[in-house]
């Protein structure tokens, strides 16, 4: 059964890509944005789920739970995700940060009570946000075009290739009972999204294409990633009908777009605020 469930992962992505690909070769329009027919149309039924399904659902969560509780479960979720980002870390030649991540996971596990305190940043040991596609990134693999994938919110085509071995690292992807996985996978969901509200107003007034400036601040956004913030944050990519002016207000309002239609933190940390630490 949870073969069967990867496979069905593993599959919805396969198939989103190449009728992305197949839409994208009839395209005549930004060659920035070879898909963009397919990713407009993607996009509007991300935001669509996102305000039918996962955005009241988030609210409920905030407004039932209380905060220290919530609190617990983001750390909790958190924590589950230290020792892919860790193994990424590795993987990338930054060896230190990687024992680093798996020092708070030992850390967070045992005297955190499973994670449910965040011992180890207390203790001084970073969060980090490491993925396979950064990884891939480091190692000289070209972005490919933007995508949005159904569910899954913004990629590239690495990331994309990237995103079911992300999955999978995951922690809650790994556990076998699957009711009990796909608990957590929708307290994920829930949580990361319930991080999120209260933005939804920023946003609306940051850009008057919003599909624009999700796609430019998620392509600059990763980039930063990729290179561990040695070079400078610039928005030369950015369309100036769609882009507001910059500010701390614009940067939250264009992350929070990014993450909720992320599945609001699959495979990435959840509850760990809306920058989570990159060196």
């Amino acid at each position: 059964m949870p073969d069967v469930f990867r496979s069905s992962r593993a599959g919805v992505i396969a198939v989103a890509l190449s009728a992305a690909l197949m839409t994208g070769c009839a395209s005549t329009g930004n060659p920035k944005d070879p898909l963009e027919g397919y990713n407009r149309a993607m996009f509007g039924f991300n935001e669509q789920v996102d305000r039918v399904a996962i955005k009241p659902a988030a609210q409920v969560y905030e407004a039932v739970l209380p905060s220290p509780l919530r609190t617990g479960i983001g750390n909790v979720l958190g924590n589950l995700a230290d020792p892919w980002i860790g193994l990424n870390n590795m993987l990338q030649g930054k060896f230190a940060e990687g024992m680093s991540d798996l020092m708070r996971f030992a850390l967070n596990s045992t005297w955190g009570l499973l994670g449910l305190l965040d011992i180890a940043s207390e203790a001084g040991l970073a969060k980090h946000d490491e993925d396979l596609g950064q990884t891939l990134g480091r190692w000289g693999v070209g972005e490919g075009a933007y995508i949005v994938l159904p569910f899954f919110g913004p990629r590239t085509v690495r990331d994309a290739v990237a995103l079911p071995a992300d999955m999978m690292g995951n922690e809650p992807f790994s556990i076998d009972h699957v009711p009990t996985r796909n608990t957590v996978v929708a307290t994920r969901v829930v949580h990361g999204r319930s991080v999120l509200l209260g933005t939804d107003r920023t946003l609306e007034q940051a850009a008057l294409d919003r599909y624009a400036f999700v796609r430019d601040f998620y392509l600059e956004q990763r980039r930063y990633k990729v290179n561990d913030g040695r070079q400078e944050r610039v928005y030369e990519d950015f369309d100036e009908q769609s882009a507001a002016p910059l500010g701390e207000a614009v940067d939250v309002a264009a992350v929070t777009a990014v993450e909720r239609l992320e599945l609001a933190g699959l495979g990435r940390p959840a509850g760990t605020g809306v920058r989570p630490e990159n060196r």
